[in-house]
């Protein structure tokens, strides 16, 4: 009886402890993606007023 005490106790014990340590790869695949996007929308949508400044800075430098 004792040793069905125990493996209940033991059994709820697990159930209790977090099954997840850590970030998974499914969750750091989602992260670079994110930043990707991030990235390529800010190229595009600042590219050409980028591009336009720096023209105009290494004008005077040529």
């Amino acid at each position: 009886m004792l040793y069905l005490q125990l493996a209940a106790l033991r059994l709820l014990e697990t159930e209790r402890q977090p099954r997840e340590r850590g970030a998974s790869l499914v969750e750091y695949a989602l992260l670079v993606s994110l930043i990707f996007l991030v990235c390529i929308s800010a190229v595009t949508l600042l590219g050409s007023s980028v591009s336009t400044q720096l023209s105009s800075v290494s004008g005077p430098l040529r």
